[in-house]
């Protein structure tokens, strides 16, 4: 059972995210907020797996609450949820933590596959989303870092298909090795370039290109 906390101001709209996901048979809401901080406090008493959480909220908003929940829950995962796609705090949510960014108009199928996919440890990133995440990587004043940080090959070849949205599994067929083998090249990569999770992994390659190598 896939426990879910709902954090979205607008009433409508978490009310309807808890209805759709109350119709999912393994699934559970144990909550619904309407704000970050109450996102916080209520994650911290009731552990749920995941949060569904909005990014524009009063008091406390979406970047802030996955920081915070990074520290003071990091066993609970955070879904972001964009009204726009173009929305540049995404990017900031990445380095706040978040697992998955989804537009409101994803499907129920959709949100139930990406719950799925944080707790397997996946990024999951809505192909519109993507696009504008790219735009705001590329245009972000942050010094780059030197591309690969002394990564081997290999571990560049793992981190490319990381990138493109291939499963550890996936990874394992396409180079031939056992998924122990990808785990230990991801584990290896992690350290190399300062990522905290999958991620931020995918975003590093993204800065230089590897999604596309």
């Amino acid at each position: 059972m896939i426990r879910v906390l709902v954090a979205d101001d607008q009433r409508v709209v978490r009310e309807g995210l808890s209805m759709v996901l109350a119709l999912m048979k393994d699934v559970e809401v144990v909550g619904a907020v309407a704000d970050g901080a109450e996102a916080v406090t209520l994650a911290r008493a009731v552990q749920p797996d995941v949060v569904l959480m909005d990014l524009r909220m009063p008091r406390c908003d979406g970047v802030e609450a996955t920081s915070r929940l990074r520290t003071e829950a990091p066993q609970v995962k955070v879904i972001v949820l964009t009204t726009y796609s173009d929305d540049r705090s995404v990017l900031d949510a990445i380095r706040a933590g978040a697992r998955g960014y989804l537009t409101k108009d994803a499907s129920g199928e959709q949100i139930h596959e990406a719950l799925r996919m944080v707790l397997d440890d996946h990024a999951v990133i809505d192909p519109a989303v993507q696009r504008h995440l790219i735009d705001a990587i590329a245009g972000a004043p942050a010094a780059r870092v030197e591309l690969r940080n002394g990564l081997t090959p290999r571990e560049t070849e793992v981190l490319s298909l990381m990138a493109r949205g291939l499963s550890n599994a996936e990874i394992a067929t396409r180079l031939v090795v056992s998924e122990g083998t990808v785990k230990s090249h991801i584990n290896h990569l992690f350290a190399k370039i300062g990522a905290r999770d999958r991620a931020q992994a995918v975003v590093y390659a993204f800065r230089h290109g590897l999604d596309e190598t």
